[in-house]
């Protein structure tokens, strides 16, 4: 298959990557060009618009960071939807809006060709090394199709349902990591005002019933003092903003996920709408003084899973 990837942003270009690097024939797009010099230098071509890359490719990955953009995208002048049609595939690998995907998915099925959603899960790091998980929405048979790219792309796979099922999930993952950051924070904070080392109290939660993905990975670039994830506070709130829609239009009346926003409101208001997402932690250092700082702990997350060869095709319970 010759796949094409649009999009080449911290977790797009490292997708995008592990495509290259496995040996898959590979055509790159973004909006900026020197995005994909990098890719292309190692054996990627560039496409100028979406038009030409689905022309040419089998199967049209768009990861990016808005619902907008994978609109304009898709419907846009050139877009992927003027040569999409029987054969091709698109899948749309964006933190998106549920309702969205499903409009621009009947537009893409209309043409004859195949539509998953399917946003991954795991943070940049493990988009590098091929260990983030993926949710996939859509029929069994488009799931199936895609499934060859998917395992490439990542170690676990769930087929979640029809088409837009994986992008609510997703932004229900996201919502509970952004909690638990915001609690960590709090608790770090809170550990060190009462003077106890922070090293120790890293320790006390990882081996705890409080220990989580989220503290295993990011509480140590917190500590490290770097604070960097590539992943931004308007991308936060994109998601968690996501989330809460979709508890108002079940009418589903949340308590936690008010504050969650206003306290990222914030942040982005003081810190920047690009500062990094575990800058967060800074309201509360700036308003008690403390340093949430600690030696030896690394600036960037690594992915400490097992280098084990092969793939989980997760399935539902």
């Amino acid at each position: 298959m010759q796949i094409g990837f649009i999009g080449l942003g911290n977790v797009g270009a490292k997708l995008a990557g592990s495509l290259l690097r496995n040996g898959h024939a590979l055509g790159v797009r973004d909006l900026d060009r020197s995005a994909g010099d990098a890719l292309v230098s190692a054996g990627a071509t560039w496409f100028d618009t979406p038009a030409e890359m689905a022309a040419a490719c089998d199967m049209v990955i768009t990861c990016l960071p808005s619902p907008a953009a994978s609109a304009a995208v898709m419907e846009g002048a050139d877009g992927l939807l003027e040569a999409l049609g029987p054969g091709k595939l698109w899948a749309e690998m964006s933190t998106t809006d549920a309702a969205e995907v499903r409009r621009l998915g009947a537009l893409v099925m209309e043409r004859g060709a195949g539509a998953l959603d399917c946003p991954v899960s795991g943070g940049c790091h493990r988009a590098a090394t091929g260990n983030i998980s993926i949710f996939a929405g859509g029929d069994r048979a488009t799931f199936e199709a895609a499934l060859p790219i998917l395992t490439t792309l990542g170690r676990r796979v769930l087929h979640t349902g029809e088409l837009g099922s994986a992008s609510i999930l997703k932004v229900m993952t996201n919502y509970l990591a952004t909690a638990n950051l915001l609690s960590l924070c709090e608790a770090l904070v809170t550990m060190k005002a009462v003077g106890m080392d922070l090293a120790t109290t890293y320790e006390a939660i990882r081996i705890s019933s409080g220990t989580s993905f989220v503290h295993e990975t990011e509480s140590q670039v917190i500590l490290n003092g770097s604070r960097q994830i590539d992943f931004t506070m308007d991308l936060v709130l994109k998601d968690i903003g996501l989330f809460h829609s979709l508890a108002e239009g079940a009418g589903v009346p949340l308590e936690i996920s008010p504050l969650m926003i206003d306290i990222f409101r914030d942040g982005q208001a003081r810190y920047g709408a690009r500062a990094q997402s575990d800058d967060i932690i800074r309201r509360l250092e700036e308003a008690t003084g403390l340093d949430i700082r600690a030696p030896g702990f690394p600036a960037e997350m690594v992915d400490d899973e097992p280098e084990e060869p092969g793939y989980e095709v997760v399935p539902p319970r």
